[in-house]
């Protein structure tokens, strides 16, 4: 039976007198303490598990030593670092690894590190007579039969297999033993080879800084002239209202439909799920794939706006062929303040487990007897360097969580991505795709180059597919790779043709299928044109290749460079000295962050004011008196070069007054500047600024961001809750805030973005 915490000591009163003798050792009154991230760790006993280590340690259970012990046998990472549970050298990381080698599954599996609803859930949802069969085998033999058994007889075990569990054994297996785990295991999507072995699909991502629908079709061309692009069609939408996220759907929509595509892979829009959903209420047969990232507790899917009710509710009700997409990535939990004192990897295997509950409910629902179209994206590496900063730990990342979905029953494929502020180059992406591909994730990203023209960071291109394909010898699914040939972009024993990375050959076959009797002389000339204002709007199409067909053409090649070196001096930039002159009568904030190296790798400490900056708040507050409902606040964040154009922040900020006053909102005059701020600083302003004040409040914070999309944007981040909830410290967060993202000259126009912040802020002021 599983052991409780309380009577853990009695189960291991028969211990040897070897272990007796350690309780009087020194280090016992720092354990009891709970103090173990200062101290030593004594050795552990050969036979010593978990439960046997704690109790010579501590004594009593020592919930924060249980928790740094599953931690510290991982790999390290910057992110369990900050947490608190990283090994503190290699010795503590090999004794972690000892004492849980030796541990049985059932005692993590009583020992969970957090217990909510969503644990609960995941609990009740596995096959009772496979956990049996596991349940006293220690995480070492666990660890050999994934090692020595083939797929089927893995496979026969991991529905009973917890996602505690599931994360603590991959932390025993090395890089290559992962890979070794992951080239064995597939979970194909029902009807096609998506999943399956010696297939590598890719998620099609046309973003466009302003959901320009050209911009977006005309992505999906490009991608498609290079035989690339089977598993989605997959947008992330600048504005999230649902009428704009209808009229993306369409486009991607009418993109399939044309192509006579629509019942072999889906599209999706990834806004918000109740968005989605409420597109297909307005809509109906709109959408087919429905979005949603997920988080590994009750209270991290909260910042999302979702629970385990809401996600449950959406699960029954999606119908049709196609089901749910999910992605998760290690560090996003504890980033957003929801560590609960573990691991990165333990919280990602949860989400895993989410995902695995949430396929099974939409499978029940529709009365599946087999596995559903449902699959998981591991965005690993989009959050910075507070998580991990090297390429070798982005791989490892990336084996844990193929090698966790795989046991979770999912099809999981990977966005192997960096942000600029990561120390991971263009080439360093080459490298980790390599080390990656051998286990076999579903599939991987797929742009026009490495850099988003919309969330400026770096994943994987059209033409690394390409490069992938020939090196590994990975297919693509069947059925596209069939319309990949009758398209003519590959030849019948698929080779590239002349038609092979020519965008402007795929638009010929759209408009002749949409029965367009122009002539080829003017369709060409028409989607020349369109080509030039998609790349006037900052968005690059990879048109035609260098030496190899995996190759960029080299004048693009050489213009990602030029983008990727001046997201550095973005990274690096301050307010400069005529953007200090122009708004000197600001009340001007710095956060903690000590300089710009402190504010980049150490995020959290832009996130809080200094002292003397709250005093200076604390002023503000008196001398306002209340008179005013709506502040705005300007931060440099991560690109302070986009506010220190003054054609781009000047105008929008007059805009935006002018239309807040028009609409009878109390704006107040001053205006805050905050030096390294980052996106939570604003709601400490909040909270010392409008707490506790009558009626709604409003921050609008302006902030430099997403520097590499070969535009220099700002976003504005706002939030407006009664002043009684700006009183309570922390409760206003991410999932009381709405956002326009992508304001330049040369993306969303500021004009644009201020009319959109009025509409959008309008309504969140009258919601009940």
């Amino acid at each position: 039976m599983p052991l409780d915490r309380r009577r853990f000591i009695g189960a291991v009163s028969a211990t040897s007198a070897g272990s007796i003798a350690v309780r009087h050792s020194p280090f016992l009154k720092a354990a009891v303490l709970g103090d173990s991230s200062t101290h030593d760790w004594p050795d552990a006993l050969p036979e010593d598990d978990l439960v046997s280590y704690l109790a010579r340690v501590s004594r009593v259970w020592d919930d924060r030593l249980y928790k740094h012990l599953l931690g510290a046998a991982n790999p390290f990472k910057e992110g369990d670092s900050i947490v608190g549970v990283a090994a503190k050298n290699d010795r503590h990381r090999e004794l972690a690894r000892q004492v849980l080698a030796n541990t049985a599954l059932h005692i993590v599996d009583a020992h969970p590190p957090l217990e909510d609803d969503l644990f609960r859930a995941l609990r009740g949802s596995l096959d009772a007579a496979a956990h049996q069969r596991t349940a006293d085998w220690t995480f070492d033999q666990l660890k050999l039969f994934l090692l020595e058994q083939d797929e089927r007889e893995i496979q026969a075990v991991t529905t009973g297999l917890s996602s505690d569990v599931i994360g603590c054994v991959v932390k025993l297996l090395s890089d290559a033993e992962l890979i070794a785990v992951g080239g064995k295991l597939f979970n194909p999507l029902p009807g096609s080879q998506i999943g399956a072995r010696g297939y590598l699909s890719a998620r099609i991502q046309p973003n466009s800084p302003t959901d320009h629908p050209d911009d977006i079709r005309w992505q999906v061309f490009n991608a498609w002239a290079f035989a690339v692009g089977d598993l989605l069609l997959g947008t992330n939408p600048v504005s999230s209202e649902a009428e704009s996220v209808a009229q993306v759907e369409r486009c991607l929509q009418d993109i399939l439909r044309t192509f006579g595509l629509a019942d072999v892979l889906p599209h999706c829009v990834l806004a918000h799920i109740d968005v989605q959903a409420q597109v297909e209420h307005d809509h109906p047969g709109t959408t087919a794939l429905w979005f949603q990232s997920i988080a590994g507790s009750d209270s991290a899917n909260a910042t999302f706006d979702i629970s385990l009710e809401k996600m449950l509710r959406y699960a029954s009700i999606k119908a049709g062929p196609f089901g749910l997409y999910f992605e998760t990535g290690q560090g996003a939990d504890f980033t957003n303040g929801h560590g609960h004192g573990y691991d990165m990897v333990l919280h990602e295997s949860r989400k895993y487990g989410l995902a695995r509950l949430l396929s099974q409910q939409f499978a029940k629902a529709n009365g599946l007897q087999r596995r559903p179209w449902v699959h998981v994206n591991d965005v690993a590496g989009f959050i910075g360097p507070e998580v991990f900063r090297t390429r070798e730990q982005l791989v490892r990342c990336c084996l844990e969580d193929i090698v966790m979905g795989k046991l979770h029953g999912l099809c999981i494929g990977l966005d192997v991505c960096s942000t600029l502020h990561m120390d991971i180059s263009l080439d360093d992406l080459d490298w980790c795709q390599q080390q990656l591909v051998p286990a076999c994730p579903a599939y991987l990203m797929a742009l026009p180059t490495k850099i988003d023209p919309m969330l400026g960071y770096l994943t994987t291109a059209y033409q690394d597919h390409v490069r992938l394909r020939e090196k590994f010898g990975c297919r693509v699914d069947d059925r596209m790779w069939g319309f990949f040939k009758r398209l003519k972009v590959i030849d019948d024993q698929g080779r590239p043709t002349e038609h092979f990375g020519d965008p402007l050959w795929v638009y010929r076959q759209y408009c002749r299928h949409r029965n367009d009797q122009r002539s080829d002389h003017e369709i060409q000339a028409d989607g020349r044109q369109q080509m030039r204002q998609i790349r006037e709007r900052g968005v690059f199409l990879a048109v035609g290749h260098g030496q190899q067909p995996s190759d960029l053409q080299p004048q693009l090649a050489h213009e990602i460079n030029r983008i990727y070196d001046d997201s550095k001096r973005s990274l690096r930039a301050e307010f400069d000295a005529e953007f200090r002159a122009h708004y000197h009568d600001a009340v001007w904030l710095e956060t903690h962050s000590e300089d710009r190296e402190d504010f980049i790798l150490h995020p959290a400490t832009g996130e809080q004011l200094s002292a003397l900056s709250l005093a200076k708040l604390g002023e503000l507050r008196e001398h306002q008196a209340g008179q005013y409902n709506v502040q705005i606040v300007v931060s440099d964040g991560l690109n302070a070069l986009a506010l220190n154009d003054r054609q781009q922040l000047e105008p929008f900020l007059e805009s935006l007054q002018h239309q807040l006053n028009s609409a009878g909102y109390q704006v107040s005059p001053q205006l805050i500047v905050v030096e390294r701020g980052r996106v939570r600083a604003g709601y400490q302003i909040g909270h010392e600024l409008l707490g506790g004040l009558g009626g709604r409040r409003a921050i609008l914070h302006v902030i430099g961001e997403r520097p590499g999309t070969g535009h220099r944007t700002f976003s504005v981040y706002f939030s407006c809750p009664e002043g009684s909830v700006w009183a309570s410290s922390g409760l206003v967060d991410h999932d009381r805030t709405r956002v326009v993202a992508g304001i330049a000259n040369t993306a969303l126009h500021p004009q644009r973005a201020a009319e959109d912040v009025l509409r959008i802020l309008g309504q969140m002021w009258n919601q009940p």
